[in-house]
């Protein structure tokens, strides 16, 4: 459908500025086409070349793309316009947000001292205590821990990976369906996401093998607790996937385990298997916290240079306030004891909605993390069934790339008991979608 919203400007600034606009207010929906490159240029009175660079630009940041012949089209995701959850009608029991339960969270455990003083913050930005517990923690699971690193979160450290690796319209392999969060990060940086179809253990190696033959530079993965798939590396898969990447000196491997303490397997970890550039992050807001912003990574002696070379130019450091609460929490046997409690707990309530829809003849995905991940035909058709039943559940769409329909069933907080119910109307909701749209 034509665009209706009235691009301006004279200038291949001026013009990108214009559509830029018109999709931060909404007036450019996501699949909007903007006008043809001649025919627009004639509106404005400019030549072709200055609306030509115009969309490059566009493009280049993410905001539009191009279809061959469907012409220039506002992106699924624009990076000025982040695929946030519509909120939770009133009401509703609330299975979309991917969030942990907030009864299985640790108290949090402050610093001693709520003022460290002053210190050398930038020549010692980590504190030498919480990097040992860091070395020992990942250690334990089989991850190289030489080098090591902390930022404000895993999406502030991978999108600093990628920045300082990578450059505008540079391709990443991203697994499909996977984060939206992660999804709009590489759109915003000026990347290109390009489709890796994941399963029950994770990337298809087949499928990475293509992408990187597409082109791509950098692979961004999760080795468990895969959002929104629920999959996890086997050993198997692990080592299927390393025989792919091992090939390609120049490709940097992140694997983002932002699950770790509460996943409910152990990891296979791509970093033990002698590639040249790779990191391994992990965040806490999952299990010790959501507002904890924290997160470490071990890498490879050239990643951690580079990342920490552009930590020091922006942030400088992370907190080292924040960096004492974290220690605090991960030295504290209460707190441990309460992650195990909420890894077991959550393990329970994944597999009781597994077994409760496959009762009922439907196929399901969650070997591990917090999300159960259900292929579906039409999305809108359950997403508004279930509404009318009293459930909010995130439609698929925000999460996937090229892959197929589903929705995502977060079960942090859906008791067993429960569990029945929602699968009951799950079914119920399927039949009616069947029989409006015709089985």
């Amino acid at each position: 459908m034509a665009v209706q919203y009235a691009i301006r400007g004279t200038t291949s600034k001026g013009i990108a500025a214009s559509v830029e606009q018109g999709v931060s207010d909404g007036a450019l929906a996501p699949g909007a086409a903007l006008p043809p490159v001649r025919r627009l240029a004639d509106e404005l009175g400019v030549s072709p070349g200055t609306v030509a660079t115009a969309y490059k630009e566009l493009r280049r940041r993410g905001i539009v793309v191009t279809r061959g012949r469907g012409g220039t089209v506002v992106a699924p995701a624009p990076a000025v316009a982040s695929r946030r959850p519509p909120r939770v009608p009133e009401g509703l029991r609330d299975l979309a947000g991917g969030q942990p339960d907030p009864r299985l969270l640790p108290g949090l455990v402050p610093p001693v001292r709520l003022s460290p003083g002053t210190r050398p913050h930038r020549s010692a930005p980590r504190l030498e205590r919480l990097e040992d517990s860091v070395r020992d923690w990942m250690r334990a699971d089989g991850v190289p821990v030489e080098h090591v690193t902390f930022a404000y979160g895993a999406l502030d450290l991978i999108g600093r990976l990628l920045s300082v690796e990578l450059r505008p319209g540079d391709a990443v392999a991203m697994e499909d369906p996977g984060y939206h969060h992660l999804l709009d990060l590489v759109a915003a940086l000026g990347l290109r996401s390009v489709p890796v179809a994941v399963d029950d253990e994770g990337m298809r190696p087949e499928a990475l093998r293509g992408a990187l033959r597409a082109g791509a530079r950098a692979v961004v993965c999760s080795p468990r607790a895969q959002n929104p798939y629920g999959g996890r590396f086997t050993a198997e898969r692990r080592d299927a996937l390393a025989e792919v990447v091992r090939g390609e000196p120049d490709v940097l491997v992140v694997e983002d385990d932002h699950a770790s303490g509460i996943s409910g397997v152990p990891l296979e970890t791509l970093s033990s298997a002698g590639l040249p550039r790779w990191a391994h992050v992990r965040s806490v807001s999952k299990f010790l916290g959501t507002d904890l912003r924290w997160a470490g990574a071990a890498c490879d002696p050239v990643t951690l240079a580079r990342h920490d070379g552009r930590l020091l130019l922006t942030s400088g450091w992370v907190s080292h306030l924040l960096q004492e609460t974290v220690l605090g929490l991960m030295g504290d046997a209460a707190t441990r004891a309460c992650v195990e409690r909420a890894q077991e707990t959550y393990a329970l309530r994944r597999g009781a909605l597994v077994r409760e829809l496959a009762a009922r003849g439907i196929s399901a995905h969650a070997v591990s993390g917090i999300n159960v991940w259900v292929p579906v035909r039409d999305e809108s058709a359950v997403v508004n069934g279930l509404r009318s039943c009293g459930w909010w559940v995130a439609a698929g769409a925000r999460f996937r790339l090229s892959s197929g329909p589903g929705v995502r069933i977060t079960v942090a907080e859906l008791e067993p008991a429960d569990a029945a119910r929602l699968a009951s109307d799950f079914a119920a909701v399927l039949d009616e979608s069947e029989a409006t749209y015709g089985g």
